[in-house]
């Protein structure tokens, strides 16, 4: 995982994805988003990065066998960074929140924790040993993450929930009709993100990552063709991006983010 700095708190910094099948997934993602793989040579366990170029984004692992047995499915979690973990954890906790799991290190690397927030969706709160973050990639480079949504059970609670533990502010609202509203919300700069309340077939709130891509079609066909589904869309939003919703052959939902059809 790369390292990183305090001063990242309240952002985003890190995606995870959580599997079934680790070669499996390998292949999917390299085929679908482009990622480079590269071993993390982490010392007892098989943790893999997503490269975007040579720029580390995210990493894989298999999923825990305490979480499987819970019942979790695979899944991609994000990491928002903290300047520290454990009393991020603590008000999270204290704010109705929930920790899956208490702050630990993770050798050379830094300290994490597993959380979720009032309404059950689920992330990971990190900091990391290191005073200097790796320069980002431009925004909306193929392969890096360009946009968060949070599918909450009350999309006006969540936005407050996370506006008090992590400063975040309001953006633009976007009246969805019958969908209720969608709420932007900036994180120390532009937008970075929506909050909406779920559909009622969703069955759990959740967290859902976008991956930049070229063009939205060409990915739709990537997803179906390396045995993934496409759920949603390809479908035009305001601004004129477009987005697919998808999810991977192990289970794992994801989303794509593109600046043409």
């Amino acid at each position: 995982m790369a390292s990183l700095a305090s001063k990242a708190a309240s952002k985003f910094v890190w995606y995870e994805l959580m599997t079934s099948d680790l070669a499996g997934a390998e292949a999917f993602y390299k085929s679908v988003v482009g990622w480079n793989m590269e071993d993390s040579a982490m010392p007892g366990m098989k943790y893999t990065h997503f490269m975007a170029g040579s720029t580390p984004v995210g990493g894989m692992m298999t999923l825990p066998e305490e979480a499987k047995k819970m019942g979790v499915p695979p899944a991609w979690m994000g990491y928002v960074g903290v300047a520290d973990v454990d009393a991020s954890a603590a008000a999270i906790k204290a704010a109705g929140g929930a920790v899956h799991k208490a702050p630990e290190d993770i050798p050379g690397v830094g300290r994490f924790a597993v959380v979720a927030d009032p309404q059950g969706a689920a992330f990971m709160l990190f900091k990391g040993n290191m005073d200097e973050a790796p320069a980002a990639p431009p925004a909306a480079t193929p392969g890096t993450v360009g946009w968060h949504e949070l599918l909450a059970a009350d999309g006006a609670q969540a936005f407050d929930f996370y506006a008090s533990q992590f400063g975040w502010t309001q953006d633009a609202a976007i009246d969805m009709g019958p969908m209720g509203v969608y709420q932007l919300f900036a994180a120390g700069g532009e937008a970075v993100g929506g909050m909406m309340t779920k559909m009622p077939e969703m069955p759990v709130p959740a967290w859902l990552y976008y991956f930049n891509t070229d063009a939205i079609d060409a990915a739709a066909k990537r997803v179906t063709d390396a045995g993934g589904q496409v759920v949603n869309g390809p479908m035009e939003v305001p601004g004129g991006s477009w987005i697919i919703n998808a999810i991977d052959p192990q289970g794992a939902m994801f989303a794509m983010v593109a600046p043409k059809r």
